[in-house]
């Protein structure tokens, strides 16, 4: 089945070239371009695409405003294509959390250099974007939640505070939840609460997954947590600064000889990859191109199952692949738990499915019940 697109963009060498390496990909069509925002949304209401790839900095409505409205009148799954600046990176989280499923770099210079190499991963995103939007669909209430969710203002002004308990886009009390293992039936919050840390995976979705389960948490949140997202380099700082403006705990980017402190969460920085040592002490070593995933899930989680033992509560959340699935499997033979977030309400049920596969996820919870688990260990 051929996967339609929408491409909007202001600049018509990128419409132009989008539109050559999408159509050389078997199963992918571009049935419509627009050239700023307000025409993009016209053509998303009347072409009904599959997929939309959506710029930012556009004339007569930008891409954020563009989304919001889209998600609003006709919702669709958007790719967004971003700059490898902090600004970038703080458009970017806007637009997720307008409702963007997910976002690639925007470089001219590779679009020439790298056409091939850029073709490929245009085409896997674009259809991994699509399968979230089948997700999406099946999930009422979307357009009239997006159209009403705020978007942070620039970096410079005060975040207004989140509402609480407010459900993400992908969740939807009507989406079917598949049954889950009998393990994840049981609760496994240990009545002693001896956890020393709480570490949490994930990956495409993650950014509003994220917010979603640390909002709920308490200022006075009673263990440190770890945060590995998988993120670009220039993105992680501006990620961090976002949620530790609208959490009552404190976030911060990890840095090299951190100590992990009670009600404090590291995020991983991007392009680099994150362990735990002896004593709570956090160590950045510098991204290894042998590694897929930088960070990586798997070296934080194995890094915290040789620390800390049985002491630790890990999560893997939403996204693509199968990262975290190791480090969850040492976790758990060294006697910690594993949650995993559910199918209903994962953008991409990849990283988190791969732990319910193997039968390690002491629990599987919706999305929106994570943060509220929590909170339960105060």
């Amino acid at each position: 089945m051929t996967v339609t697109v929408l491409i909007v963009d202001d600049s018509n060498f990128f419409r132009r070239r989008l539109t050559e390496m999408i159509d050389q990909c078997p199963g992918l069509r571009v049935i419509g371009t627009a050239n700023n925002g307000r025409e993009g949304v016209a053509k998303a209401i009347e072409l009904k695409p599959d997929v939309i790839t959506m710029d930012y900095e556009m004339p007569m409505m930008d891409g954020i405003s563009a989304v919001r409205e889209i998600m609003a009148k006709q919702p669709t799954p958007i790719l967004m294509f971003s700059s490898l600046t902090y600004e970038g990176a703080r458009v970017t989280l806007d637009s997720l959390e307008a409702g963007a499923v997910d976002y690639l770099p925007k470089n001219f210079d590779e679009i020439s250099r790298n056409a091939v190499e850029l073709k490929n991963k245009l085409a896997e995103r674009i259809n991994m974007v699509a399968k979230a939007g089948k997700r999406l669909a099946a999930m009422p209430g979307i357009a009239s939640f997006r159209a009403k969710t705020p978007v942070a203002p620039p970096a410079a002004a005060p975040l207004s505070k989140p509402v609480r308990d407010t459900p993400v886009v992908r969740e939807s009390a009507h989406a079917p939840v598949k049954e889950a293992p009998a393990a994840s039936r049981q609760p496994t919050v240990r009545a002693r609460k001896n956890f020393s840390l709480v570490a949490i995976g994930t990956s495409t979705g993650g950014p509003v997954a994220l917010q979603n389960v640390l909002t709920a948490l308490p200022a006075k949140f009673p263990f440190p947590i770890v945060l590995i997202q998988h993120m670009p380099a220039t993105f992680t700082a501006a990620f961090a600064e976002r949620l530790n403006s609208l959490c009552k705990i404190e976030v911060k980017e990890a840095v090299d000889g951190d100590q992990l402190r009670a009600g404090v969460a590291l995020l991983a920085p991007g392009g680099k990859q994150m362990m735990i040592t002896k004593g709570g002490k956090i160590k950045i070593l510098p991204g290894d191109e042998r590694v897929n995933y930088k960070p990586c899930v798997d070296v934080t989680f194995a890094s915290a199952a040789n620390v800390y033992r049985d002491q630790v509560l890990a999560i893997v959340l939403t996204g693509m692949g199968a990262d975290g699935c190791e480090g969850a499997r040492l976790l758990k033979q060294n006697g910690s738990v594993v949650w995993a977030q559910d199918e209903a309400t994962s953008v991409i049920y990849g990283m988190p499915m791969a732990v319910a596969k193997a039968n390690l996820a002491d629990e599987i919870l919706p999305l929106q019940q994570v943060g509220a688990r929590l909170a339960e260990l105060v």
